[in-house]
Formats: structure tokens, C-alpha cells, sequence
């Protein structure tokens, strides 16, 4: 079966799945981090505001196969394995985001092996859980989802970083159909199945929608000493640390002049970053409002 961006593995209603019982792992036990986590800058986590937030926290525990590491007061922190990748902050009184302002594109959720991918798709046929899409993006290949207050999401394994394709500084990118079942073959006879998000698990990089992508790009590299990977027309920008594909996207597609972020509002409420270049943690916002903290750490940490 071959799938594009547009095209859903299935149209089910929303998930209902059992949630799944992790035991954390030993030390030993857990996998070298994808190379997104071994630059020198890095994304740690990504904050979002909900109206209903047990109800989002627990699409990711079934969808995702997050684990709820802990709440305090009104946030609701999950990750992988003991590794904290998303705080959901409850506010009933918050105000649903305009699509069409800066905000959150989609934090992408990068496993650590194509067959944890395919494990994950064999689950989401079996479950019947709609996605929005699917795409060979040659240096990785995706699915897309959307929660259900509105906050894009990628779920990803990357290709080998020996074989991206690079022209110049500029790394080789596409958006093309997806072979889920080549993707699903990597999963050996008799395997478990997918038993939720592995060790190893990481936010790969956080996608952005913003007024202007050129002073996005301006920003991140005054920042954060970020490269420019590469550009879509003038509509999108990709920034990394370290040689990435990317940490950052910023996109205009839908939001092209918009203006700082209204408070009080559903969704994104920060992108924290680790940096081994930082002497201290630090929080700055980015032209649309956006907090972008910054906490000290060596790379695969």
C-alpha cells in the first residue's frame, strides 16, 4: 500500500485505545538518541495550552504511546522512557487559536528505527486511528496527525544520515508517497508489535507557523547560531544545528503577516531548547510572541 500526504490509512472515529503499561528501562538498556538529539543545539520539549488537558494527554498516551511522567498542579508532563518531551498546561478559559496566526505547525516526534515506524503504523491500521497524511521526505519519512484541540503532529523515523542528498550547504528534501508497506516489512516475524513510544524517543524538531519566515530565519541564526538548511520559495525555511536535516521549520502557508500571539490562547505556549553552547537556562521570544527557552545540556543528554 502506498499512501500520499492526502490520503488516510483510515477513517475511523477518534481513538479509544487501551493505554499501555511501560516499565523504564535500565541504563543499559537504552539506545543511543538519533542524531537530532547529538548536535550541539537540540529541541528538549515542546509546552502546549489545553482546553480539556486530560483529554489531550490522554490522545497521546493512546496514540502516541507517551507516558505521563508526572503532574503538577495544572500541567500534565509526558514523555518516553523517563525522558520528558511534552507539558500539557490545563486552562478551560483558554481560547481556541486562529489556524491562520503564528503558532504550532506540528512538533514532530522522531523514533529511533524505521521499524519502530512500521510498528507504529501496523497499530494505527489495527486501531483505525485517522491521520491526515504521509510523506517520503527523503531524508525521513512521516505521518501527520491531528489532536484534538487543533495542534499538529508528526510521528517520524529518519533515514541514515550517510545517504541524505546535499547540494552544497543546502540538504536535499521533498515531499513525495510514502511506501507504508516497505516501511512495515523492517518489522521482524513474530515481533511484539508496537508497545508504545521506545526508548530513544525524541522531539526530533518543532515546526512553526509564522508571519515572515525570512525573520524567522534572521532570528534563529542570531539566536542560536543556526544554519539555513534549506528554502521553499519564500513561503518556508529550515534551520539546524550540527548538520540536520532541521530542528526549526517556519512556514507562511497559512499565516503569512500575521502579528504576535494573543495571550490566553490554546496551543503552543514554548519550544525549549538544549544547548551545549549555553552557560545558563534562558527564555527569549521569538518576533511572534513565541517563548523559546534554552537550558544548558552536552549533546545526547
Amino acid at each position: 500500500m502506498t499512501i500520499d500526504r492526502r490520503t488516510l490509512i483510515a477513517t475511523a472515529g477518534a481513538a479509544a485505545a487501551t493505554p499501555i503499561l511501560f516499565a523504564k528501562p535500565t541504563e543499559a538498556s537504552v539506545p543511543e538518541l538519533p542524531f537530532s538529539a547529538m548536535t550541539p543545539v537540540s529541541v528538549a520539549k515542546v509546552g502546549l495550552r489545553a482546553r480539556d488537558a486530560d483529554l489531550l494527554a490522554g490522545y497521546y498516551r493512546d496514540v502516541l504511546g507517551l507516558q505521563e511522567l508526572s503532574r503538577d498542579g495544572t500541567v500534565r508532563t509526558l514523555g518516553a522512557a523517563g525522558r520528558p518531551l511534552l507539558e500539557i498546561e490545563h486552562d478551560p478559559a483558554a481560547r481556541p487559536e486562529d489556524p491562520r496566526s503564528a503558532g504550532l505547525f506540528h512538533t514532530a516526534f522522531l523514533l529511533p528505527r524505521r521499524a519502530d515506524l512500521g510498528r507504529w503504523i501496523r497499530y494505527a491500521i489495527e486501531q483505525r486511528l485517522p491521520v491526515d497524511g504521509a510523506s517520503d521526505h527523503l531524508v525521513s519519512e512521516a505521518i501527520y496527525l491531528t489532536d484534538p484541540e487543533g495542534n499538529g503532529i508528526e510521528i517520524y523515523s529518519d533515514r541514515p544520515k550517510d545517504g541524505w542528498g546535499w547540494d552544497g550547504d543546502q540538504v536535499r528534501m521533498s515531499t513525495e508517497q510514502l511506501d507504508i508497506n516497505a516501511i512495515v516489512a523492517e518489522v521482524p516475524a513474530g515481533d511484539a508489535g508496537w508497545q508504545g513510544a521506545p526508548a530513544g524517543t525524541i522531539v526530533g524538531h518543532v515546526h512553526l507557523r509564522v508571519g515572515d519566515p525570512a525573520a524567522a530565519e534572521a532570528w534563529w541564526r542570531d539566536q542560536f547560531g543556526f544554519d539555513t538548511v534549506a528554502h521553499y520559495g519564500n513561503q518556508a525555511v529550515f534551520l539546524s544545528s550540527g548538520g540536520y536535516h532541521h530542528h526549526i521549520g517556519a512556514n507562511s502557508w497559512q499565516s503569512r503577516g500575521a502579528g504576535k500571539r494573543e495571550e490566553g490562547l490554546t496551543g503552543l505556549t514554548f519550544v525549549e531548547m538544549r544547548s551545549a553552547l549555553a552557560p545558563a537556562p534562558s527564555s527569549h521570544d521569538d518576533p511572534w510572541g513565541t517563548s523559546i527557552r534554552t537550558v544548558p545540556g552536552q549533546p545526547g543528554t
